[in-house]
């Protein structure tokens, strides 16, 4: 069984969390429940994120599950008080010791580097923060991949961008025709309106 922990906080951004939650899930579902996930927050309470969306998480940072995948969301949160936030941070850096994978959605690889975690690896993260995180040091930072990975550790660009490499992670996991068939129940096939190199968009 696989275990996939995403980390909750305050103004976190909402699809950094859902997107991911909803490939894994379905995942699970898809594989007769062989897998689950858990939401996993600093204490106990409503956490809302950045858009206004509340949850209560599974879980306390310090009881909850062995985790084989550990999923950090970005957002305002992870771009400020989360940063300054040692029991986070610390949290983050011991759990990549212990899971298989460990899994950033856009600025949540600011608390990656915070953490320790990615020192010398190659990352992606959103586009208005790619400079910020360069600046950082000890990265490389693409900024041509929707989602990078390096070893362990696959990091990708913002908010949508966390549906890409979570069904390249459960692939990773469980095969590529599962992958299809998550992508394919999720009817995840983006061909949005109004693309920004389209004349006159």
């Amino acid at each position: 069984m696989t275990v996939y922990g995403v980390l909750v906080f305050d103004d976190a951004e909402d699809l950094d969390v859902v997107g991911p939650w909803q490939v894994f899930t379905t995942s699970a579902r898809l594989r007769g429940d062989v897998d689950r996930a858990v939401l996993v927050a600093e204490r106990d309470g409503p956490v809302r994120f950045a858009k206004g969306l509340r949850v209560l998480a599974d879980h306390t940072l310090d009881d909850h599950p062995a985790l084989d995948v550990v999923t950090v969301p970005g957002g305002l949160g992870a771009r400020t008080a989360q940063l300054e936030n040692p029991v986070v941070t610390g949290w983050i850096a011991r759990r990549a010791e212990s899971a298989g994978w460990v899994h950033s959605v856009c600025t949540g690889a600011l608390l990656l580097h915070a953490a320790g975690v990615v020192q010398g690896r190659r990352v992606a993260t959103h586009w208005a923060s790619e400079d910020r995180l360069e600046a950082l040091g000890g990265v490389t930072v693409v900024r041509d991949a929707r989602y990078v990975v390096d070893g362990t550790v696959l990091t990708s660009q913002g908010v949508s961008a966390g549906i890409d490499s979570a069904l390249w992670l459960v692939g990773r996991l469980h095969g590529r025709d599962h992958a299809r068939a998550v992508r394919r129940a999720l009817q995840y096939d983006p061909a949005p309106p109004y693309m920004a190199d389209e004349p006159g968009a």
